[in-house]
């Protein structure tokens, strides 16, 4: 992997609001989850998940498996350096949250429950991301 050199983006809450739909506004910004099964109808050809607040990619469609969740789900992001994790309290469970490195939308959460080779998977919320396919 090349060196990923991240700008922060900043905005107002203003900002955001303006920009987002309701739904991304209250996942990616105040932390919320999108109902199982909503937001996971992304296209099965190869391509590129983006951040819908900064549009940095994130994820690519051969990383993404179906867990059977309901929520797009995938074994590794395209370059950890453009995720950040932190350790999440709420409902009483103790978990990882992921987040996007340059904008810290909060994407979903990450388990250590996945497919070889990481054993890991990056439980998302399908409204954090967008679908760029390859040319």
């Amino acid at each position: 992997m090349t060196e990923t050199r991240m700008d922060k983006i900043t905005k107002t809450d203003e900002q955001w609001r303006a920009q987002l739909s309701e739904l991304a506004y209250k996942v990616t910004r105040k932390h919320g989850t999108e109902r199982a099964f909503s937001h996971d109808n992304f296209p099965k050809e190869p391509g590129t998940y983006r951040c819908i607040c900064c549009d940095a990619p994130l994820f690519d469609q051969a990383q993404k498996f179906d867990s059977g969740t309901g929520w797009p789900s995938f074994w590794a992001p395209l370059d950890p350096e453009r995720i950040e994790t932190s350790e999440d309290r709420s409902w009483f469970m103790r978990r990882t949250e992921v987040h996007c490195a340059a904008c810290e939308a909060h994407l979903g959460h990450v388990f250590p429950d996945g497919p070889a080779p990481t054993g890991l998977r990056y439980c998302l919320n399908g409204v954090a991301l967008t679908f760029e396919p390859e040319d």
